[in-house]
């Protein structure tokens, strides 16, 4: 179904391809991140040289790991995730995964420890906003080796993190799967995932490698960091040049989408109390996928992210609600 407002596809010759409306009766697979969150919420300014009160958990978290546990919270019916994680905590994280109803396939590094990431959460702004201390581990060192295009028999849609880019094992990694992607028509997503990584690692690097995905998902700062533009609806129109479609997530003002070189959909933020920002972009990912998988027009997909959002930042750590395990390991 096409949304109120959205234009319908244009059939011109070929470019990356607008994923269409009748539900999907394939599954869908995430590459990306798995690592250990530790999420510290502090609602005083951080005190150098000495402590500072927190409220500390280690959860699971990842951001190619909680696309696919959204993304199964949203509906989806068949999601898998491949990812690598250190023997340290790997069966911990295979099980999560699969009380969040995703089928995992994780491979285990003998060599390096499973990824961390210290979130540093300001509690007391109203925002909630995080900053991360990030040590990849072993989910960076992903290889072609990991990657069989048997792992797409029965998937309509790849979704690839944007941190497998940053790295030389795991970008060979996500472009192997991309081009698999590719041969066999499936749509593919992608998610930059960091202002930060994302400059360090190159602009033009990163669309070269990114040549082919049908959907791009970065929040605004991605955006205008790839398309040197000042705001993000010009940065989303740009950008919807290259990718037939392209989410923008403005945090607290919404997100907005583009199409064939403008603005289509605007929509506000869903009120929350927040409580913890980790993860509501990965929340905003699962869900829009997991609706435009389901037939939902753009406009209701983005709206469907939005709530997804709100969602994720009224809890502390980047996953949703558990949801009971699948039974047996794939």
């Amino acid at each position: 179904m096409t949304a109120p407002g959205e234009p319908p596809d244009s059939g011109e010759p070929y470019r990356p391809r607008a994923p269409a409306s009748p539900p999907r009766a394939g599954a869908l697979l995430v590459v990306g991140d798995v690592v250990t969150d530790i999420v510290a919420r502090h609602r005083t300014p951080l005190a150098p040289r000495t402590d500072t009160a927190a409220a500390i958990r280690t959860v699971p978290g990842g951001a190619g790991a909680n696309v696919a546990c959204w993304a199964a919270h949203w509906g989806c019916a068949d999601v898998r995730f491949l990812g690598r994680a250190g023997a340290d905590a790997a069966a911990w994280h295979e099980e999560s995964l699969l009380r969040a109803s995703v089928r995992p396939h994780i491979a285990v590094d003998p060599d390096a420890p499973t990824g961390t990431v210290i979130s540093l959460v300001d509690a007391a702004g109203a925002a909630a906003e995080r900053t991360f201390l990030t040590d990849s581990g072993a989910c960076l060192r992903l290889s072609p080796a990991d990657w069989t295009p048997s792992l797409l028999d029965g998937v309509d849609w790849l979704h690839l993190s944007g941190y497998l880019f940053f790295a030389g094992p795991s970008r060979a990694a996500a472009r192997a799967a991309l081009a698999s992607a590719r041969a066999r028509g499936v749509t593919v997503s992608v998610d930059p995932a960091s202002a930060g990584f994302l400059a360090g690692h190159g602009v033009d690097r990163f669309l070269a490698d990114a040549v082919g995905v049908d959907v791009l998902l970065p929040s605004r700062d991605e955006a205008e960091l790839l398309t040197g533009l000042p705001g993000p609806g010009d940065a989303a129109a740009e950008l919807s040049r290259r990718f037939a479609e392209v989410v923008v997530k403005l945090g607290g003002d919404g997100a907005l989408a583009a199409r064939d070189g403008a603005v289509r959909v605007r929509e506000p933020a869903v009120r929350a109390d927040a409580r913890d920002s980790t993860g509501a972009g990965d929340a905003f990912t699962g869900a829009f996928v997991a609706s435009r998988r389901a037939g939902a027009g753009l406009r209701e997909a983005v709206a469907e992210g939005c709530r997804a959002g709100a969602l994720a930042v009224s809890r502390v750590g980047a996953r949703p609600p558990a949801r009971a395990p699948l039974p047996g390991k794939t």
